[in-house]
């Protein structure tokens, strides 16, 4: 790894020529990239696009960005060193101007569209919609490297930060034991709404809405989806295996994650040697634990030798009970604050901080509720359905519904509250990029 990154975007700013940034879905990860975007020397925002004019325009004022500083077309903004807003994401994706596209909508359709357009123009993409790697990232990035462009994982959310230390590791010859992230679980929140999540989160709705989250989208994070989407996006991009029936969410501390996260046969709870899992900081009765993971990442390895495990014990690693097994972990993740370094490493050094490499994990669609025909389903975070992690080969074969298809698509034969939707139980989609690359 390349460790100048900072100095050769401020040569860029020095030369006058920054590296020119369009930003697609200005919600809350947008909005912390654009918080430091703005004070990168390198950087320049030239062109942002929401469905809500206003939104984005409020989202670059809570980032800093004085009010004067628009344009009212990327080609002044890009001459005036301003920024342009548009409520036409395709028109900034298809925009040949801009160095690198970050997709940050949340909506995998949408996110593949933008990508497509941008691979179309030869402009890189930092996708930030994960949705959208998971649901056909293997043919993503297929495009891209057709197209001479990066397609990215975005630097600050968890699957680029566990592919990082998956490699650091791998790099320094250790086997890989378990590699995951944190969250709040419980079994009950797979049944969680958009009308309940901010209950579960201890917090009002007058809160939530004063530090602009949206509660589907952090339904999504809730019940169980977003885990299972990010776990399937670092299985594909690493190789690690998927497990046979989904994530378990085991309540683990940081103290504990080398005693629990070592194979069964060792004393642990890991069936594969190799594969991915989230831990939960709370334990089944509700009550948070002392040293929980809850917004950090982690990775689990052993010693090869007694001479390894004993050079664990001697700088202070922390271990299972004998010693063979070490966890390594970080505490917490920057979120949008941190993705520049996906930006600048994608655009100066042409490479992706984590992309798809293999099919392996796939995420699909579980009733919430008795589904019953005539009704819409709505995707990640809503009232009908969530998204459980599974091998993909097990999901090809019962004929799941991808949970990034399950968007105001209609039942059409009754569906059972906990089990899988079949693409058999739906109408047929509307054959979109999405559908043809998946």
């Amino acid at each position: 790894m390349n460790l100048d990154l900072a100095d050769r975007l401020r040569k860029r700013f020095e030369d006058g020529n920054p590296v020119k940034i369009g930003v697609i879905g200005l919600g809350k990860f947008a909005t912390m990239f654009l918080s430091q975007a703005r004070i990168t020397k390198g950087f320049q925002i030239s062109a942002v696009a929401d469905l809500d004019y206003k939104r984005a325009n409020d989202a670059l004022i809570t980032a800093g960005y004085d009010s004067n500083i628009r344009a009212d077309s990327l080609n002044k903004a890009l001459q005036e060193s301003s920024i342009y807003i548009t409520e036409d994401g395709m028109e900034i994706a298809g925009a040949e101007q801009l160095d690198v596209i970050v997709e940050a909508t949340g909506n995998p359709e949408a996110g593949i569209d933008h990508s497509l357009a941008a691979f179309n123009v030869k402009s890189h993409v930092v996708l930030v919609t994960v949705e959208a790697d998971v649901l056909c990232g293997a043919s993503l990035i297929k495009r891209a490297n057709e197209a001479g462009v990066v397609c990215s994982m975005a630097y600050g959310d968890q699957p680029s930060l566990i592919c990082e230390l998956v490699e650091r590791i791998r790099s320094s010859g250790f086997e890989i034991t378990c590699a995951g992230k944190g969250t709040q679980y419980l079994p009950i929140y797979h049944e969680s709404t958009p009308e309940t999540v901010w209950k579960y989160y201890g917090i009002s709705s007058q809160e939530a809405a004063a530090g602009g989250l949206n509660p589907k989208m952090f339904n999504s994070f809730l019940d169980g989806t977003k885990s299972a989407i990010e776990m399937a996006a670092v299985a594909n991009a690493t190789g690690l295996i998927v497990p046979q029936n989904g994530l378990k969410f085991p309540p683990v501390g940081t103290s504990n994650l080398a005693q629990i996260l070592k194979p069964e046969k060792e004393g642990g709870i890991i069936t594969d040697e190799g594969t991915v899992e989230v831990v939960s900081s709370l334990k089944r009765n509700g009550e948070t634990i002392s040293d929980d993971l809850r917004f950090g990442v982690y990775v689990v390895f052993k010693a090869s030798t007694e001479y390894v495990s004993r050079c664990f014990s001697e700088y202070g690693v922390c271990t299972d009970e004998g010693g063979k097994y070490a966890a390594l972990w970080r505490p917490v993740h920057l979120i949008g604050l941190e993705l520049g370094f996906s930006v600048g490493k994608a655009v100066l050094d042409e490479q992706a901080v984590g992309s798809t490499k293999n099919f392996l994990g796939d995420v699909v669609s579980v009733a919430k509720k008795d589904l019953i025909p005539g009704e819409f389903l709505d995707g990640e975070g809503g009232r009908t359905v969530w998204g459980k992690l599974l091998p993909a080969e097990s999901s090809i074969s019962i004929n799941a519904l991808p949970i990034g298809l399950a968007h105001k698509i209609k039942i059409i034969k009754e569906v059972k509250k906990g089990e899988i939707v079949s693409q058999n139980d739906v109408t047929t989609p509307t054959e979109t990029n999405a559908l043809v690359l998946r």
